[in-house]
């Protein structure tokens, strides 16, 4: 897709405010090399940028023989940004500050038979609600809502176009929320919200290509293709979970047989316990945070039947991964998402033990394949994001919703030393 000069603009100021974040304090100069932008270009997105109150100066280092260079860092109470998990058993909402630290927290539970959009909608206007004041955040400083949904979405407008597993279709979303939640809201899905995260704070900084692997309810691909996500020409790209595994296999909620999702996903994985032990007590019907979490337990205290399913489940994923190291050839594979959390390095290590069945050993020399280091969750953290990038695509614009730009803090001098902002 063509873009405009201001979508290039918006682009390059998200750059250089990412790596103000990822290395404060940082100079002019250093954000230059970082970004491959010309010094006079990110001295003007840094003006922006501290015009709009998200980036300060504080203070000055020495350069060799030539005039001290002046230090920009993060500003982190210049505002807020939420990011908004929608699963398929929960809808769990974080609220941050500019600097990406998480100020609150809130979750609330879908039950069977109550993912109808009305419902879910009053699960996220009440989960946002709360984080606010948790967090005793003036509305006003929230400069935007992202929000992830499981399935194919079109962001530009807000509508999520299929959710299989809650058999949604072009439910428009967004405009929903608009009556409840009165915040700028931006639309993404949780394949893009974890590559975004891991960019931005995880196992796919510094990388230009990355696969980070979704593993929860549902399972996908988050693509990181030359420094930047992958989205596709319909904003459908990564949906790894729905290609087939097993020819004739496992009905898929998408209508298809024998999907990945359907062996390696938290149902699938009930599944695949059942078949190794009907009646374990490690099952726990109708609710697979519980036996995820039963099984990852058994599977540090040595039972056999829960090492047998995972190594089993290990090998599915292992065969799905070989084929994207060997589509993507990327520098790094990161397995993301609650079951990936839960299950921890025992998966990783089977994982690895297996994939080089399926890779050949070229691409596979160059691939780590790696767990998220992502602290919080990854898909509240990347849709965080996308609240952030809107909020700088609305500034470009001139719209209303800024952070509050305040004085410019007077630069000052600092000691000379590592990590001191």
């Amino acid at each position: 897709m063509r873009r405009t000069s201001r979508d290039i603009r918006t682009a390059n100021r998200y750059q250089v405010l990412r790596q103000v974040i990822a290395a404060s304090p940082t100079s002019r100069q250093e954000l230059a090399a970082a970004t491959g932008l010309s010094l006079a270009t990110v001295a003007t997105l840094v003006g922006e940028l501290l015009d709009l109150g998200m980036v300060t100066e504080v203070g000055f280092e020495d350069s060799a023989g030539g005039r001290p260079r002046g230090l920009l860092a993060v500003h982190a109470s210049g505002g807020a940004l939420i990011g908004v998990d929608l699963a398929e058993t929960y809808v769990r909402v974080e609220l941050f500050d500019l600097a990406l630290t998480v100020l609150a927290r809130a979750e609330e539970g879908v039950r069977p038979g109550e993912s109808r959009p009305e419902q879910v909608v009053d699960l996220v206007a009440t989960a946002v609600r709360s984080v606010v004041a948790r967090a005793g955040v003036e509305g006003a400083r929230v400069l935007g809502v992202g929000v992830s949904m499981p399935g194919q979405v079109d962001r530009d407008t807000g509508v999520c176009a299929y959710a299989p597993n809650w058999d949604w279709h072009d439910v428009p979303l967004l405009g929903l929320l608009a009556d409840r939640v009165d915040h700028p809201l931006h639309l993404d899905n949780p394949l893009r919200a974890c590559a975004v995260a891991e960019l931005w704070s995880g196992a796919a900084r510094g990388h230009e290509d990355a696969v980070v692997v979704n593993l929860g309810t549902g399972v996908g691909a988050g693509l990181v293709l030359g420094g930047g996500v992958h989205r596709g020409v319909s904003d459908s790209a990564g949906e790894w979970g729905h290609t087939t595994l097993v020819l004739d296999g496992r009905p898929c909620h998408c209508g298809g047989h024998g999907c990945v999702e359907t062996y390696t996903g938290a149902p699938g994985i009930m599944l695949n316990l059942r078949e190794v032990s009907p009646d374990s007590p490690l099952l726990h019907p109708g609710d697979q945070t519980a036996t995820i979490d039963a099984l990852a337990r058994a599977v540090r205290a040595g039972d056999p039947v829960a090492v047998r399913v995972l190594g089993d489940t290990a090998r599915y994923l292992a065969a799905g991964v070989g084929g994207l190291i060997n589509l993507f050839n990327p520098e790094v594979v990161v397995l993301s998402s609650w079951v990936a959390a839960a299950f921890g390095e025992p998966l990783l290590d089977a994982v690895r033990a297996a994939v080089p069945r399926h890779a050949l050993p070229r691409p596979l020399a160059a691939t780590r394949i790696v767990l998220s280091p992502v602290p919080t969750d990854p898909v509240c953290l990347g849709a965080a994001t996308f609240a952030l990038e809107g909020a700088l695509r609305s500034a470009g614009k001139g719209a209303r919703h800024r952070a509050p730009a305040g004085p410019r803090a007077r630069p000052r001098p600092l000691p000379q030393g590592p990590g001191q902002v």
